[in-house]
């Protein structure tokens, strides 16, 4: 069974590991693949965001952030970040994680949530966000320089809470 819980100091190694092993394809995120540990781990691990893990029997198979999208006027609205296990993939761990996160923004006040940059071509994300009430809100040209296909667009993409 799927646990989720908030992130403690300890996890960094193996949440760690889960960056280097996503961002290493350059084909989701935007960070440079040989981009080092600790300038990941201070990004996931930073003061604005809330930082979770998903645990398959007691070893971090995902792991998420939530925070705000904007400060101030704006911070109604939640931003999130996930990442899979490679060896965790098919284990519908990006889906438990999404719902949890949704249920968690509404819990701690966000009134909506909005990705900012979601590659197109990222089509299991994309499948995923519309397949849980997301709406395609703006794409934005050549945004992404992808390690395979070059430069692709990236969707805006938001849902109410």
């Amino acid at each position: 069974m799927l646990e989720i819980r908030k992130a403690v100091e300890e996890d960094k190694p193996e949440v760690w590991e889960i960056i280097k092993a996503v961002i290493s394809t350059g084909d989701t995120y935007v960070y440079k693949p040989d981009s080092p540990k600790a300038k990941m781990l201070e990004y996931w691990f930073a003061a604005d965001k809330k930082t979770y893990v998903a645990l398959f029997e007691n070893a971090i198979v995902g792991t998420f952030y939530l925070k705000d999208n904007q400060p101030d006027l704006g911070s109604h609205v939640a931003n999130a970040g996930y990442m899979v296990a490679p060896e965790a993939k098919g284990m519908r761990v990006g889906r438990a994680m999404a719902e949890f996160s949704l249920g968690e923004a509404k819990r701690l006040g966000y009134k909506a949530m909005q990705f900012n940059f979601v590659v197109k071509s990222n089509e299991v994300a994309v499948k995923l966000w519309l397949s849980l009430g997301f709406e395609i809100i703006g794409e934005i040209p050549e945004a992404f320089d992808h390690a395979e296909n070059g430069l692709t667009n990236a969707y805006i993409m938001y849902r109410k809470l």
